[in-house]
C-alpha cells in the first residue's frame, strides 16, 4: 500500500504549494511564489484557475513524475459551507460552492476544483478535500456574539491545528479524542482553538474578525471606533477591509508582515519593535487564557505551531504568561502538505470514513 501516490495541492494568496507523496513519504515538494503583478491580472480568484493548474502540471512534469501514476488528488479545502472536520470527496455540490462560495473568496477555493479536474483526467483516481478553514464544531454557546443580529462563526487554520494536535497525541501515545488541548496557529493570521476530546468547540474567527492581531490582521478592534471610522467618509469599504485583513497588525504598526524581520529589528535594539511584538504575544496569551476557561481549566497541553513558532523571542513571551495553565509544547512551522497527503492516504486505505458534502 506504500506504493500509493498522492498529489497534494495547496493554493495560497501568493503561492501554490504542490507535493507528491509515495505512501507517507514525500518524493516531491515545491512552493511556487506568485508576484503581486501576476495575481493582479485576475479580477477574481476563480479567474486564476487555469493559471494555477498549468503551473501544477508543469512542475510535476519537470520533476519527472508521470501524472498517470497518481492514485488520488487532495486539494486544500476552501470556503465551502460550515462542515465538521474530516475528508470529503469532491462532488458537484462542493464544486458549485467553491466557485460561488457562500463564505467569500479565497485562493484555497481553487484547491478542490483543480484536484477534481486533475483526478478526472486519470482513470480511477479520486479527489478529496480535508479539514477546510470552515470546519465548524463550535459548541452552541460559543456562537453567541452579544446581539441576535450577529453570530460567531468558525473560520480558522483547521488543517494545521488538527494535524498538529494528532501529531502531539501520537507523540505522547494518547488518542487525540481523549485530550483537551489549546492549539495556537501562529502565521500570517493567528487562531487559538479549544480542542475538547477531538472537537474544536471554540476558536477565534481568524480570517478577519476576532482574536489577537497578527502579522497582517488587526484582530478584535474597539467596535465603537471601528463603526465611527466606517461612517467618517475618510475610507472606502475596500480600504477598511484592508485595515482589518492585509494591512493590519504588524504591517500597520511596523510596516512589515515578516515576524522574522521584526525579531531581527529587536536583536538590533529597536525598542518600538519589541513593544509591538510583545503586544502581539500578550494578545495571544490572553486568548489562550480565554480558551482555558472554555475547557473549564482542564487543559492537557498548550500547543504552539505555525511559522512564527520558529522565533524563540516571541514564543518565550507567550510561554511566560501561560505556562501555569498547562505544559506548553512547540511544533514550529506547518506541514499542511503532509496533512493533506496522509488524509488522502487514509481515505484510500479505508482507515477513515470519507464524508459526503451536501
Amino acid at each position: 500500500m506504500e506504493d500509493i501516490r498522492i498529489l497534494a495541492i495547496n493554493p495560497g494568496s501568493t503561492s501554490t504549494k504542490i507535493a507528491v507523496f509515495n505512501g507517507s513519504n514525500p518524493v516531491f515538494v515545491r512552493t511556487i511564489y506568485h508576484s503581486a503583478e501576476e495575481i493582479a491580472k485576475f479580477e477574481k480568484i476563480t479567474d486564476q484557475y487555469s493559471f494555477r493548474k498549468e503551473i501544477i502540471y508543469k512542475q510535476v512534469e519537470e520533476a519527472g513524475i508521470d501524472m498517470n501514476s497518481i492514485n488520488a488528488v487532495v486539494g486544500r479545502g476552501g470556503l465551502v459551507k460550515p462542515i465538521p472536520s474530516g475528508v470529503y470527496e469532491v462532488n458537484e455540490a462542493m464544486k458549485a460552492d467553491l466557485r460561488n462560495s457562500p463564505m467569500g473568496e479565497h485562493a484555497s477555493n481553487l484547491g478542490g476544483l483543480i484536484a477534481d479536474d486533475i483526478a478526472k483526467s486519470i482513470k480511477g483516481v479520486r479527489s478529496f478535500i480535508t479539514d477546510p478553514v470552515v470546519v465548524d464544531e463550535l459548541a452552541p454557546i460559543a456562537r453567541l456574539s452579544g446581539h441576535p443580529e450577529f453570530k460567531r462563526i468558525s473560520i480558522f487554520h483547521a488543517l494545521n491545528q488538527k494535524a498538529i494536535a494528532r501529531q502531539h497525541a501520537n507523540t505522547i501515545m494518547r488518542k487525540y479524542e481523549d485530550l483537551n488541548l489549546i492549539v495556537v496557529h501562529l502565521g500570517g493570521g493567528i487562531s487559538v482553538g479549544a480542542h475538547c476530546k477531538g472537537e474544536v468547540i471554540d476558536v477565534n474567527q481568524a480570517l478577519d474578525g476576532e482574536g489577537p492581531f497578527s502579522p497582517e490582521r488587526s484582530g478584535t478592534l474597539p467596535v465603537g471606533e471601528l463603526i465611527r471610522a466606517c461612517f467618517s467618509g475618510k475610507y472606502t469599504q475596500k480600504e477598511l477591509m484592508l485595515m482589518v485583513k492585509g494591512k493590519g497588525g504588524l504591517a500597520a504598526y511596523l510596516g512589515t508582515n515578516s515576524a522574522y524581520e521584526v525579531e531581527q529589528r529587536i536583536i538590533a535594539g529597536d525598542e518600538n519593535a519589541a513593544f509591538i511584538f510583545e503586544g502581539m504575544a500578550y494578545q495571544v496569551a490572553k486568548e489562550i487564557g480565554a480558551m482555558s476557561t472554555v475547557l473549564k481549566g482542564n487543559v492537557d497541553a498548550i500547543i504552539l505551531t505555525g511559522g512564527i513558532a520558529h522565533g524563540k523571542w516571541f514564543v518565550n513571551q507567550v510561554i511566560e504568561r501561560v505556562y501555569k495553565i498547562a505544559p506548553v509544547h512547540v511544533y514550529p512551522g506547518e506541514d499542511e502538505m503532509r496533512a493533506l497527503a496522509l488524509n488522502g492516504l487514509m481515505a484510500l486505505k479505508g482507515e477513515i470514513v470519507v464524508k459526503e458534502y451536501e
